[in-house]
């Protein structure tokens, strides 16, 4: 079940708030524990039961730690936690590619599993290895109720697509099932926020991409419109999705922290991901990267810890090498800003560092999209006019004016400028205008999302397959 459907907007979340709110606020973890598995087992009726082993295993191995904190035993548990988790991710993940690999690199002749990959187990794994080192740590207290901490694990809202919520950023909410109508009330906002993001921008987007993609009349000019309405489709799919969390967890009193802070606009690429994906940045630099020593080494080896995050960056989206490419990628410019090139970048014109970061984004997610090496270099051979193609033909220029109003409100959507605008307005004499606006706005974006949910048959969501 996606937020972006209509048994869920109509159907199940209307009866999930229905009992949430008229149910004695000790009981309400209960029904938050009882509609997140239901909607777990909506999409995923056998792995549901790798969901409830996870929140048992590391309830268990929380209070094994806390018992005996101080001594090798807390250590061992936490490793056993750590293993365990990793395994259930390497094996339900990975195991298909390690056995594709191996039976190339030396003609094993080996079987694949062929298993599918149980929904948002990058997500939920994550966050119950965060639990545990946490109270290893000592940053978070152990919770000796399962049914909080199973609620935690299954919190439906941000099970199966994130943000990668730590237990630590929401250890005392669990506590807080109180109603509170201003938190409701900006959950709905940003719920339909983000719908609108996902269904009318990010859909369309995709939809060009994929026309993009099998044209029979390419173009140098349509290879980058596809590579461009990507870009923009994954940032709107995947904020969209976040946006919708934040708000589904407002209405039940849980504060999300953010997840996107308009990455397009950064001026670097170590600015980018800070603002891109936050919470999967936050887990690596928290639980890999000071681990590893971070940046309190010497050159050489912290140079290898950025390579280390991110070629585990990579591969925690996907298990294909165009994922690996990808992160290590990214590490290798973050190494090159560290080197040398973040200083070139603070005497370069704001511009100038906007174009660079665009372009290295629109670039890096060519390689996302494409599974194989060879159709990464066919896209960059089209793109820089490596092919025996035009570049600008008669149909491109079609799509590229049919597009032309949902590429411009795009890019306007992925900067801070409208929210910024309406900052302004509510400070002068149309504040009053703008507040009656809001409400309206909301209202109107609804009715078209949910008549383009209705109406289309294109609702991919990029973000289920990590």
């Amino acid at each position: 079940m996606v937020f972006s459907s209509i048994s869920f907007i109509f159907y199940f979340l209307p009866l999930v708030l229905l009992a949430y709110f008229i149910t004695p606020k000790r009981f309400r973890n209960i029904v938050l524990l009882t509609g997140s598995i239901f909607f777990y087992a909506f999409g995923e009726p056998i792995y549901v039961l790798l969901l409830v082993f996870s929140s048992v295993i590391d309830y268990i191995h929380g209070l094994m730690i806390e018992k005996h904190r101080g001594t090798k035993k807390a250590k061992t548990a936490l490793i056993s936690s750590i293993i365990i988790n990793v395994s259930l991710l390497a094996f339900f993940k990975y195991a298909d590619f390690m056995i594709i690999n191996l039976n190339d690199w030396f003609d094993l002749g080996l079987k694949t599993l062929n298993l599918r990959l149980p929904i948002g187990i990058s997500f939920y794994t994550f966050q119950t290895m965060s639990y545990t080192i946490d109270v290893y740590r000592g940053k978070a207290s152990v919770q000796r109720n399962l049914l909080k901490l199973s609620t935690y694990v299954t919190l439906f809202p941000q099970l199966i697509a994130g943000p990668i919520v730590r237990y630590k950023d929401i250890e005392s909410q669990l506590d807080d099932t109180g109603i509170s109508y201003d938190n409701f009330a900006y959950g709905i906002k940003r719920f339909i926020t983000g719908l609108a993001k996902k269904v009318l921008i990010a859909n369309s987007l995709g939809q060009l991409s994929v026309l993009a993609s099998g044209t029979q009349a390419p173009s140098v000019l349509f290879y980058w419109m596809g590579a461009i309405a990507f870009a923009l489709q994954i940032y709107f799919d995947f904020s969209g999705y976040s946006d919708m969390a934040i708000g589904l967890g407002r209405m039940f009193n849980f504060k999300f922290l953010e997840n996107f802070n308009y990455p397009y606009v950064a001026k670097s690429i170590t600015e980018f991901w800070r603002r891109w994906h936050i919470s999967l940045g936050t887990w690596f630099r928290e639980y890999v990267y000071y681990p590893l020593g971070g940046n309190r080494t010497g050159k050489l080896r912290w140079f290898g810890n950025i390579l280390v995050v991110w070629f585990l960056t990579g591969f925690w989206h996907g298990a294909n090498w165009n994922f690996i490419i990808w992160g290590l990628f990214f590490g290798l410019i973050l190494v090159f800003e560290k080197l040398f090139l973040k200083k070139l970048l603070d005497k370069t014109p704001a511009a100038i560092n906007h174009i660079y970061v665009v372009f290295t984004v629109v670039i890096s997610f060519v390689i996302f999209k494409n599974e194989t090496l060879a159709d990464i270099a066919l896209n960059f051979r089209g793109m820089f006019g490596g092919l025996d193609i035009p570049f600008i033909s008669a149909e491109a220029l079609y799509y590229l004016k049919s597009n032309a109003i949902l590429l411009i409100a795009a890019v306007i959507g992925a900067t801070p400028l409208a929210k910024n605008l309406y900052g302004k307005l509510k400070e002068t004499k149309f504040r009053k205008f703008t507040s009656a606006a809001a409400p309206a706005t909301a209202a109107v974006l609804f009715i078209l999302a949910t008549g383009y949910i209705v109406d289309s048959s294109f609702n991919p969501f990029l973000y289920f397959r990590f």
